[in-house]
């Protein structure tokens, strides 16, 4: 028999939903630390992927891991995407705090893993990388702000309407019957990258407050005092989102949020 034929439990689920969001906090943070400057301290960064290679990083583990394992789960791997699906009516409000701890304990595991590798790295790899603040979001000028200097205000706006359109898109393009299955994973991972694309220089990029909170539990008192922002702003967009798509979108009587959850592919 198929395993394709057993509905997942959920512990399956909350699984899925720990390893996909490891997978994308270990895959594009870790891009981050270890590829986007290399050799560290070289002005002509030869070899580094730099915001270009970082914002592929981050889309591109979304796009495996919503092939892997978004039919288990869903393939949420963010916070504010669980909860936006919710206020759309397309996923359970019970069932929102068990994906959530996932997510969190899943991106709290890809950066230990990073600080596990890089406790045996040289020059004093992983000091570095925590005093740079370990690849943290941020805002203002500070030693652990914004990339590009970029104020408190400009933080909250591009969160919370970068947060609502990539939830936007998601409920977009997996709809039950206007979305395309197949190819809703690709979808959302370039839409992944264009918003890192943008919004690297202003905050080095939320939208998803399991990576906000997985890179400032190393990153210091710095990135943890700013953490904030970056767990509140991505749900405020996320909830907006779901909103605004049920209100525009979706004709009254759609199907129970149990039946019309959002799976990809």
């Amino acid at each position: 028999m198929s395993d394709t034929t057993i509905p997942p439990t959920t512990v399956n689920r909350l699984v899925a939903e720990a390893l996909g969001t490891f997978l994308l906090v270990f895959g594009g943070v870790g891009a981050a630390l270890f590829a986007a400057n290399f050799p560290a301290g070289d002005e002509g960064n030869p070899l580094g992927i730099a915001f270009v290679g970082v914002s592929l990083a981050f889309g591109l583990t979304v796009v495996a891991g919503a092939y892997a394992w978004g039919p288990i789960s869903g393939g949420h791997f963010n916070p504010a995407i669980t909860l936006g699906l919710a206020a759309a009516g397309r996923f359970e409000w019970k069932n929102t705090i068990g994906y959530i701890i996932a997510q969190v304990i899943g991106g709290a595991l890809g950066t230990t893993v990073i600080v596990l590798i890089g406790i045996f790295g040289t020059d004093n790899w992983l000091a570095n990388a925590q005093d740079g603040g370990f690849a943290s979001n941020g805002y203002g000028t500070g030693d652990f702000g914004s990339p590009g200097g970029f104020e408190l205000g400009a933080a909250i706006i591009a969160e919370v309407l970068l947060t609502a359109i990539f939830v936007l898109i998601i409920l977009g393009v997996t709809h039950s019957t206007r979305g395309t299955a197949a190819l809703a994973p690709l979808a959302i991972g370039l839409t992944l990258t264009l918003i890192h694309l943008i919004s690297i220089p202003i905050d080095n990029t939320s939208v998803n407050p399991a990576r906000s909170i997985a890179a400032a539990i190393y990153g210091g008192p710095g990135p943890l005092s700013q953490l904030w922002v970056f767990i509140v702003f991505p749900i405020v967009g996320g909830l907006l989102a779901g909103v605004l798509h049920r209100a525009l979108f979706e004709p009254k009587g759609t199907l129970p949020p149990v039946q019309a959850e959002a799976r990809v592919p």
